[in-house]
């Protein structure tokens, strides 16, 4: 079973708001439900950026405990994706910051464009979101080197320090997708969700424990704020 998700919020280059999270979600945990064996979910973006990261319209109106559980659905969301049964694709066109990178790297494939970029902002007002998960892939020195520096890693980069795991032009996309979405296909029974629980390194309730004590660090608002102003200027 091949089924793919399209993210459409183009309004807000699909910034992750609270109905998105929750929509990818049911549909991650209605494919885990529907299938036993060999299914892969295709992540994709109807807008020219993959993901513009948690939207961070309207929390002067939200309370931090409202914003906290906003990203411990983030994180679960993320965990989903990582744990598997099912095997996931990312297609990265274009953009992918901060929580939209960490919903790109979570799959177990992430194709990219030329055009595919990433950035990871997260800690500049204090969220420690899929640290583990980037140290894992990209490496101890080079997740160091994303984070401290706010790093903006191209397409090639990205590459070679394994945020993307093929990299190739817009017109080999769907043949790329079909080679890799009838892999798990071939595998007998419940081999394919073996591999994925198997050779992931569980870090989940590290993960969320670290995630939930940054946010409840006093003044997250004003973190936020901040951060928004220091973008804005």
């Amino acid at each position: 079973m091949i089924r793919t998700l399209t993210m459409q919020r183009l309004e807000k280059a699909n910034a992750l708001d609270a109905t998105m999270v929750q929509a990818l979600d049911a549909e991650l945990a209605g494919l885990t439900a529907a299938t036993d064996q060999g299914a892969t979910v295709i992540l994709r973006s109807a807008h020219r950026a993959f993901s513009a990261g948690f939207d961070l319209s309207g929390v002067e109106d939200q309370t931090e405990g409202d914003i906290l559980l906003r990203f411990v659905h983030i994180e679960g969301l993320l965990q989903r994706l990582r744990r598997g049964p099912l095997a996931s694709i990312a297609v990265i066109e274009g953009a992918a910051y901060g929580a939209g990178a960490d919903l790109a790297i979570a799959c177990t494939w992430r194709i990219g464009t030329p055009r595919a970029r990433f950035r990871f902002p997260g800690f500049r007002f204090g969220v420690a979101l899929g640290t583990r998960h980037l140290a894992a892939i990209a490496g101890q020195d080079r997740a160091r080197q994303i984070l401290l520096e706010n790093r903006m890693i191209p397409a090639e980069e990205a590459l070679e320090w394994g945020l993307l795991t093929h990299l190739v032009e817009p017109a080999e996309i769907e043949t790329t997708i079909a080679t890799l979405a009838g892999a798990p296909a071939d595998l007998p029974g419940a081999a394919a969700a073996r591999i994925i629980g198997m050779t992931r390194t569980d870090t989940d309730d590290a993960d969320l424990a670290d995630m939930v004590r940054s946010l409840a660090e006093p003044g997250l608002k004003n973190r936020i704020a901040a951060y928004l102003r220091a973008g804005a200027a």
